[in-house]
């Protein structure tokens, strides 16, 4: 185990993430077919908000200051509307301020009328009848906050792929959003498979995880940028091995950025839900609970192996690989030739050197010499 903990926090590239993507594939394909099938088939709980309906809100206490069960609640709405059933019954907030919450289909006024009715009869809440408010939702509503959502979902792409393509290139842009598709697919995808309810504040959640994912991918691209320069008049490594370097030289901070983002959210699930029963908080928290889980696992394990293969497909690092494989087929056969092992060693060395100095250009600033500098000529005498 402190062998693992000693190869994270040195990032030398002892875990091969790149050379293995096949098996990363597969495992994601999987995940993502069971997903997709699940949206076909099962679709979604969709909330109220989104399907229309009615909304009726009454104290958790009754007058004797006992506490109103949600079981005893369900049962006074069967019966005062059989044949009918509630969408969800939940207690929400704490102390004076907690209330129980009933979503259901839309009801008539008389409907609406009856039921407060037999609430009152039946739980005794504090207030009477009068404390017992509702609220009709439209459907339409829900329609015009899901155009919106996805009108910014698509912008949002449409940045993020100039972005990528201006600033880094079009390989990577494409790595990226696949990685995005990837986090977006798999986290609507479980919303679908345990069947939480999606509300508003699920859309915005789902919205807010796809700036921590692409963060997460461009740091790690970043460091494939600075990596792989120069490389195609290089024979030390290959495209794909310089990526998986890179991977391994952020793996520590990924995971150290992911964990510091989560611990809030898991906060905000324990506290909102656990202690506060705020539905809203959960719907918010469990979103982005997945949705960053799973954007820190496609950074590493999709967003990089799809940019290599894309790179990989390309005749100028395809023939870089080849001159890397003959180069070390030379270095590992056994040569009656003296000299031959030298020479590559030297040739090795070079490479080296090169790459070290692009690396270093790369991260120092370049200072431009100033006019008097550069009239400036050595004359061997010291300066006073």
């Amino acid at each position: 185990m402190s062998n693992v903990f000693t190869r994270l926090y040195v990032g030398n590239g002892a875990f091969d993430i790149v050379g293995k993507r096949t098996r990363w594939y597969i495992v994601s394909s999987i995940i993502l077919l069971v997903c997709i099938a699940s949206i076909i088939f099962k679709w979604f709980n969709l909330g109220i908000d989104f399907e229309g309906g009615t909304k009726i809100s009454m104290p958790s206490v009754s007058a004797s200051n006992a506490s109103i069960s949600t079981a005893s609640v369900e049962d006074a709405f069967a019966k005062a509307l059989p044949g009918k059933k509630p969408n969800a019954v939940q207690a929400v907030g704490q102390g004076d301020n907690a209330t129980i919450q009933i979503k259901s289909p839309a009801l008539s006024v008389q409907e609406v009328a009856t039921l407060k009715t037999a609430l009152t009869q039946d739980t005794n809440p504090k207030g009477g009848q009068s404390a017992i408010s509702d609220s009709a939702v439209s459907a339409s509503w829900g329609g015009e906050i899901s155009l919106k959502a996805l009108w910014a979902l698509f912008w949002f792409f449409v940045a993020v792929t100039l972005f990528l393509a201006f600033y880094f290139e079009w390989r990577m842009a494409v790595g990226a959003l696949v990685a995005v598709f990837h986090d977006v697919i798999i986290t609507a995808g479980v919303y679908s498979l345990v069947g939480f309810e999606v509300t508003p504040a699920t859309v915005i959640g789902l919205l807010t995880i796809l700036g921590f994912s692409l963060y997460d991918t461009v740091v790690v691209f970043d460091k494939v940028k600075e990596n792989t320069r120069g490389l195609l008049g290089l024979t030390r490594r290959t495209y794909a091995e310089a990526a998986n370097l890179a991977l391994n030289q952020t793996l520590m901070r990924s995971i150290n950025t992911s964990l510091i983002a989560l611990l809030p959210v898991v906060g905000l699930l324990v506290v909102g839900v656990g202690i506060l029963g705020v539905g809203t908080l959960q719907d918010l928290a469990l979103v982005q609970l997945v949705g960053m889980f799973i954007g820190a696992l496609s950074s590493i394990f999709i967003a990089t192996p799809v940019l290599v293969d894309l790179k990989n497909r390309d005749p100028k690092y395809i023939a870089q690989a080849k001159r890397v494989a003959t180069r070390r087929a030379k270095a590992s056969a056994p040569s009656a030739e003296e000299g031959i092992e030298s020479v590559d060693e030297d040739a090795l060395a070079a490479d080296l050197r090169q790459e070290e100095a692009m690396a270093a250009a790369a991260s120092v600033p370049h200072r431009t010499a100033k006019a008097a500098d550069s009239r400036r000529r050595p004359t061997g005498k010291r300066q006073r």
